[in-house]
């Protein structure tokens, strides 16, 4: 009998966004551009945070982590992409598949979690403001990160483990710009019904529990803002979640499309412009959406700015 775990398939051919050379040179400008933006923007955000003594406090924690994983799933991703769309090299072997698919689902699944935790946070700093600093310990973030970062982990480990035990010996072509586990469990020889089910279960568990979550968190922030008397009160407590409510709903936006949709609904081409909203451009947006609209983080970044200038006119 042949050995179940056997696989004749040494690489994949990546199809990408489009086989036009003219739309692949301005897909690779445009997707170069916003790598640069997700780099900059990012390094930006962990710069600023870790810089300004005014930004030392739990929110600004979480998303210094939430800029990490940017960085990470976006250059997991952007890069290969960008090698496929300028060269014929479109092809990326069978381990450079699994790490990829690896990576994405375990920075992916660790950026559900915490944004559940900073809703969480956005919900103590809203509702028990006087207990804000004394609920969320440096110590009770650091145990709460190790534990966002264990489940992302451990659950892109078992999908990743559960795709690649599968036999791969017929076509190679991946109908993605990326390795992304739907379309290789297309391409698998073996029966992918379980594979099917343990997929469907950790992408419901994970998405509607950090759901459910972040919506009892703003349903108690929303209740109390609405309880505040002065619409200058209502305004500031309002902005302080305002950036996460914004991040929140483009992302779990583009994964309810994705991965809870019905197979009778399901399409790749769909899936592969959905795919380029939560893999590329969510990454560049986060740090957009928490400077633009957060008014500490703009003005650390004026004070930072006048510090490296007035340090530099004292040197020359």
């Amino acid at each position: 009998m042949e050995d179940r775990n056997q696989t004749s398939v040494t690489e994949f051919i990546l199809v990408g966004l489009t086989r036009d050379p003219k739309l692949q040179i301005l897909l690779f400008m445009l997707f170069l551009l916003v790598y640069i933006i997700t780099l900059l923007g990012n390094i930006g955000i962990i710069f600023v945070t870790r810089l300004d003594v005014r930004l030392q406090t739990p929110m600004y924690f979480f998303l210094f982590h939430l800029s990490v994983l940017d960085i990470c799933y976006s250059s997991g991703i952007t890069p290969k992409t960008l090698q496929t769309l300028l060269t014929e090299q479109k092809t990326i072997s069978f381990l450079g598949c699994a790490l990829q698919m690896y990576f994405f689902l375990c920075f992916a699944t660790t950026e559900l979690y915490l944004l559940a935790v900073m809703a969480y946070d956005r919900y103590v700093a809203i509702c028990n403001p006087l207990l804000y600093l004394v609920i969320m310990t440096r110590s009770l973030c650091i145990q709460i990160m190790c534990a966002v970062y264990i489940i992302g982990f451990s659950t892109a480990l078992i999908l990743a483990i559960c795709t690649f035990h599968l036999s791969y010996c017929g076509s190679n072509v991946i109908n993605h710009f990326f390795c992304d586990i739907l379309p290789i469990l297309v391409l698998s020889c073996s029966d992918t019904s379980v594979n099917e089910i343990v997929v469907v279960f950790f992408a419901g568990f994970n998405t509607i529990t950090t759901f459910l979550a972040i919506l009892i968190s703003y349903t108690y922030i929303i209740t109390k803002i609405l309880r505040i008397r002065s619409a200058e009160g209502r305004r500031k407590a309002f902005n302080t979640c305002a950036s996460h409510f914004t991040a929140v709903l483009i992302f779990y936006g583009t994964i309810f499309v994705t991965y809870l949709q019905p197979n009778s609904s399901y399409s790749m081409e769909q899936d592969k412009v959905v795919s380029v909203f939560y893999a590329v451009l969510i990454p560049m947006l986060n740090p957009l959406i928490y400077s633009l609209r957060n008014k500490e983080v703009k003005a650390a970044l004026i004070r930072i700015w006048k510090k490296s200038h007035l340090s530099i006119g004292y040197n020359l």
